[in-house]
């Protein structure tokens, strides 16, 4: 099963997140996409981050009839700062099991890791970089027509120059959607209307919860 994991605050998921898991799945032929809200962002502060059981449930909500696409909760459930590579490794770990040594070195079951292409140039600074490239394919999304020039340079001598020719083969458009968690928290706060930004279903849990009003 090619499977891809897609990290985040989703604080909350909005319809871009949903836009570059389904073009992920589509472009790559993945047969499923998970989104992983984290627990804690390890790189920044989140005052306004919602519990944890409220991210996932909203999630849930929004990929609810969109083949392919699902949710884990492995970071939610872990203490402290959500470290991507920690995260690929339990995966990894649980591929083992159920396929033998075989899975783990990705031949039967590749990994994918979603980024997008403006994290691309913080990917060497990310906790043990080089451990997690290798346990990974990463598979970047930008904007149509995006280029990895600008940074291709930096990516080849932090992990070499087959990471970045296997970027260039796994790198994919997403539609261009202006829409941000922030501007939503912004909205929600001040009691705006969130149609058209996230899914309707999470708009009302946003609602009955009372989420990001204080």
């Amino acid at each position: 099963m090619r499977t891809a994991l897609f990290g985040g605050s989703f604080n909350p998921v909005h319809v871009g997140h949903l836009a570059i898991a389904e073009a992920a799945r589509d472009g790559l032929r993945l047969d499923r996409v998970l989104l992983v809200p984290c627990s804690r962002p390890p790189h920044k502060d989140a005052p306004d981050l919602a519990p944890g059981r409220d991210r996932l449930a909203m999630i849930r909500l929004a990929i609810r009839g969109r083949p392919g696409l699902g949710v884990s909760a492995v970071e939610l459930r872990r203490r402290g700062p959500s470290y991507t590579i920690e995260t690929v490794e339990t995966f990894r770990a649980a591929a083992l099991r159920r396929r033998g040594a075989d899975a783990g070195r990705g031949g039967r079951e590749p990994l994918y890791l979603l980024v997008g292409a403006d994290m691309l140039a913080d990917l060497p600074r990310w906790r043990k970089a080089r451990r997690l490239v290798r346990r990974v394919r990463v598979a970047a999304a930008g904007r149509p027509g995006w280029s990895l020039a600008p940074i291709r340079r930096a990516l080849a001598r932090a992990f070499g120059a087959a990471f970045v020719r296997g970027l260039d083969r796994r790198r994919f458009d997403a539609p261009r959607i202006g829409v941000s968690s922030t501007a939503i928290r912004r909205r929600a706060r001040a009691g705006r209307s969130l149609r058209g930004l996230v899914p309707d279903a999470v708009a009302a849990y946003i609602r009955r919860r009372g989420l990001y009003r204080a």
